[in-house]
């Protein structure tokens, strides 16, 4: 499996050969079984093990969980966890041991939540990694999220459909104001600012990030993470660096009153502003702001756009069937797309119209599903809408004027990739519910 002469590994890092393995890990299954022969030859070499098959396989995060009797090692591949392999409690002392000292937390330390990071080199490439232990019933579990830059991708490459992509490039090219992108954790909102950044990065600008933490490394842009042990939150970061001169600044997220009224400050006086924040879709972003004590008036004024997004799977293309639609789904996404704008093109819907099934096999460890997609939404908010806003009308009654005004909901995208073959409707709903 891995080479005897695998590189001597530093504190802060660990550098994995790929001696022994194929050129690709593709699939689960096959790589469960070969993690289950390590596992019991020889578990110093288990962990870069797991990290060639995270890397390989695409996974976001690496779960180790402590259970009564075994440890679960599962990986997050397309946002769903998948068991790989079960360990004795005997085997995962050293492993924990050792992703402690790489990840700089203190190896004495096992009844309060640690968070480290550090970084694996595989094939001269540098891929970070953030750990995050937790105390739980049977020992420390720890859960590590892979930060792979080749996760970054460009505004194209979102796949957007052409007017979504359009639109986007309209808002980011504005000299000011904020946008704001919403939805859970895991949903893609820092791919997504991150293409942004990449869409208006040029030496005539000045970028300024403030995160928690810094997730991907970019040149030319200047990056900084908060340290709340030492008093550096979002809130006194961002005041520091509206006095740096910069054209554009990314906020990780806003949390607090006190950060987003600097946020809409910064907006308000020059600056393009990217964000993020917690929100169900994106008209509820205006009463999430107000909610938090941001002042209305300034709020209307100060946004562009919000962006409400998810990420659903796409169909895996090698065993994908496509199948007739039944007439009970023909006129549910007949009445869902109804109220489409007619700029939008859309594939025909007739009842000859065929739509993929998910069904599985080897390549996508028999999921039925390989990569993900993003869905969105997008709230634009002119001077009709700002005095709209200024009224304080419920969630419900903005996004109905927005939709009257044409925005397209996360669940209309998503019957879109249906009709265009991506996705399934079952994994839409699983994702964003029914309208």
């Amino acid at each position: 499996m891995v080479n005897s002469t695998t590189p001597k590994k530093v504190s802060g890092e660990i550098q994995v050969s790929r001696l022994g393995y194929p050129e690709k890990i593709k699939s689960i299954p096959t790589f469960a079984r070969t993690i289950a022969q390590i596992a019991k030859q020889n578990v110093s070499e288990l962990l870069e093990a797991i990290f060639i098959g995270a890397i390989d396989l695409g996974a976001s995060d690496v779960h180790i969980e402590t259970e009564e009797k075994q440890v679960k090692i599962r990986l997050r591949i397309d946002g769903v966890l998948q068991d790989l392999v079960e360990i004795s409690h005997e085997d995962y002392r050293p492993l924990l041991s050792r992703l402690k000292l790489i990840s700089g937390t203190k190896l004495n330390i096992s009844d309060r939540p640690q968070d480290g990071r550090f970084s694996i080199v595989d094939n001269q490439k540098g891929i970070e990694v953030r750990s995050s232990t937790l105390p739980a019933e049977y020992g420390e579990s720890i859960v590590l999220r892979v930060l792979n830059s080749e996760d970054l991708i460009s505004l194209e490459q979102l796949g957007l459909r052409p007017d979504l992509l359009a639109t986007f490039r309209k808002e980011i090219a504005k000299p000011n104001g904020m946008i704001i992108v919403t939805g859970p954790t895991g949903s893609g909102k820092t791919t997504t600012l991150y293409a942004f950044l990449k869409e208006v990065q040029s030496s005539e600008i000045k970028i300024i990030t403030i995160e928690d933490p810094i997730e991907y490394r970019l040149s030319g842009i200047s990056q900084t993470q908060v340290d709340p042990a030492k008093g550096y939150d979002f809130a006194s970061g961002l005041r520091a660096i509206v006095r740096q001169d910069p054209d554009v600044i990314l906020v990780g997220e806003i949390r607090d009153l006190e950060t987003a009224e600097i946020a809409l400050q910064a907006a308000l006086t020059g600056h393009l502003v990217f964000s993020t924040l917690h929100a169900n879709d994106a008209a509820g972003t205006v009463a999430r702001l107000t909610d938090l004590g941001a002042n209305t008036p300034s709020v209307a004024a100060a946004i562009n756009s919000t962006i409400a997004q998810r990420l659903i799977r796409k169909v895996c293309p090698k065993c994908v069937e496509l199948k007739t639609i039944t007439p009970d789904l023909l006129d549910k996404i007949s009445r869902a797309l109804a109220n489409l704008p007619p700029s939008i093109e859309i594939p025909p819907l007739t009842k000859e119209t065929r739509i993929p099934t998910a069904k599985g096999c080897e390549n996508c460890s028999l999921t039925g599903y390989r990569g993900r997609i993003g869905i969105f939404e997008a709230f634009l908010i002119d001077e009709e809408m700002e005095r709209f806003i200024l009224k304080n009308p419920a969630t419900s009654d903005l996004r109905e004027r927005a939709t009257g005004k044409g925005m397209v909901s996360m669940y209309q995208d998503g019957l879109i990739r249906i009709l265009e073959g991506i996705t399934t409707i079952e994994e839409l709903e699983r994702i964003v519910g029914q309208e």
